[in-house]
């Protein structure tokens, strides 16, 4: 795995030894000797993660993370605290600050670089997300990726604990803080998974338990294309380091030793659920804006795009199957008039409604678009050309049959043309099937409008 680490300690000695063995295992290493020089660098070389240092002259390291977790650009980065201190409440102080992990020096090589890789892992997946939403925010102007991390009060929390007084105690520690599910083995846990009314934000799994094989619960977990994502801690013995090593390689978020301090297992389980829902933002945010790309938000109908992209592929699904298809050109009559009577709000409220009832006429497998300012195209996949002007006829009646309200109490009557088009052979194109659906349309309006028209 290649990254960009940044090293920041006072001590020449120490960032020397963390660059020689950062750089044996092929990460590029940028490093800094005070915490203004930090923060700096991390403006200039945009690191995918920071070993961090506390116990620095000026600016100590705890509040070089707090400053970058207050900043809407760094606040992603993940920071590691590396530092000589090794009690409780020097650990909890640097996760309050809003570092990612805290290792005590003199530093395991292994534990270093698993938890490198492991945050680099999920670093690199945000970034991803974090591009993807600034593409889409470019096409679209409207969806916009959360600023920061957000709180993480209230979390989902699942445990997996087969030991009644364990489960006991981390009902104590939870209590008030989370919303804490139990499960004693992979049953129960994958149950409770499938059931949950609300997807978990964090799964908890106790390692070491006789009888209990975490292990395999965390790869079942990881094999659930739902839960991939979603972060895990387990909690194992100090004495147990290969079980703790296999679980960060099958992708574990992080862990605790026991005996399990209550504050910290509240500070990296807040951690865990803060990037946990700034991920889902962003995947929020990321699917809504390629939904905007396709979809009309007028109306809520597949867009002009939409039908260009996926008309083609059904019409050669269809042809080459010698199956049916048919097209409606649908255009509302003297919509103009509407706007420069009614106003445009009410040209809006027309369009919509009439859209509503296009898809209430359908089927759930008709590709409803709306492909320009009152135009519209229904494609018909199955549907032979009889039954297709069945279909335009339906759906003219219902707008002709029921005035249409355009607000404050007004009700206007509204008509539509269509003109229908089927697929006629092997060679026939998506273009010459809507040029023939159109053609038909201006002869519907050509005869008086309200009616429907087959192609020649």
């Amino acid at each position: 795995m290649t990254a960009r680490v940044l090293v920041v300690d006072d001590i020449a000695a120490n960032v020397r030894l963390l660059e020689a063995k950062l750089t044996a295992e092929y990460f590029e290493v940028v490093t800094a000797m005070n915490g203004v020089d930090a923060l700096d660098a991390v403006q200039r070389t945009k690191p995918d993660i920071v070993l961090l240092d506390v116990m620095m002259p000026g600016i100590d390291g705890i509040e070089v993370c707090k400053r970058l977790k207050a900043n809407n650009a760094t606040a992603h980065i993940p920071v590691v605290m590396v530092t000589a201190l090794d009690q409780p409440e020097d650990r909890l102080k640097g996760l309050r600050a809003g570092a990612d992990d805290f290792l005590t020096k003199p530093v395991n090589d292994i534990s270093l670089f698993s938890r490198v890789k492991s945050l680099v892992r999920l670093k690199m997946l945000t970034d991803e997300l974090r591009e993807r939403a600034d593409v889409n925010n470019g096409t679209v102007g409207q969806i916009t990726k959360p600023a920061a991390l957000p709180n993480a009060s209230n979390g989902h929390v699942l445990l997996v604990e087969p030991r009644a007084q364990a489960v006991e105690r981390m009902q104590a520690v939870m209590s008030g803080e989370h919303k804490l599910a139990v499960a004693i083995d992979l049953p129960s846990t994958m149950a409770a998974i499938e059931h949950a009314a609300t997807p978990f934000e964090l799964i908890i799994v106790s390692l070491g338990a006789e009888g209990f094989d975490g292990l395999r619960l965390v790869s079942q977990i990881r094999s659930q294309d739902a839960m991939r994502q979603t972060p895990i801690l387990v909690i194992v013995d100090p004495i147990d380091q290969k079980n703790l090593l296999r679980a960060l390689d099958m992708g574990v978020n992080d862990y605790l030793m026991r005996p399990v301090d209550k504050q910290e297992l509240l500070a990296r389980a807040a951690t865990q659920i803060k990037r946990w829902r700034y991920t889902e933002q962003l995947r929020g945010s990321v699917k809504a804006s390629m939904e905007m790309a396709i979809t009309d938000g007028l109306t809520g109908l597949y867009n002009r795009r939409y039908l260009e992209t996926h008309m083609g592929n059904l019409v050669d699904h269809y042809a080459n199957r010698g199956k049916v298809l048919s097209v409606l050109a649908v255009d509302a009559d003297h919509f103009k008039a509407v706007n420069d009577t009614y106003g445009h709000d009410a040209g809006d409220a027309v369009l919509r409604e009439l859209a509503s009832r296009m898809t209430r006429m359908t089927r759930g497998a008709d590709l409803c678009c709306r492909v320009g300012g009152e135009e519209f195209v229904v494609v018909l996949p199955g549907t032979d050309l009889p039954v297709a002007r069945q279909i335009g006829e339906r759906l003219r009646l219902a707008v002709a049959n029921g005035p249409f309200d355009i607000g404050g109490g007004k009700m206007i009557p509204v008509t539509v043309s269509i003109g229908v088009s089927t697929l006629v052979g092997f060679d026939d194109t998506p273009a010459d099937i809507l040029k023939r659906a159109d053609e038909a349309l201006y002869a519907a309006k050509r005869d008086g409008r309200n009616r429907v028209t087959l192609a020649a």
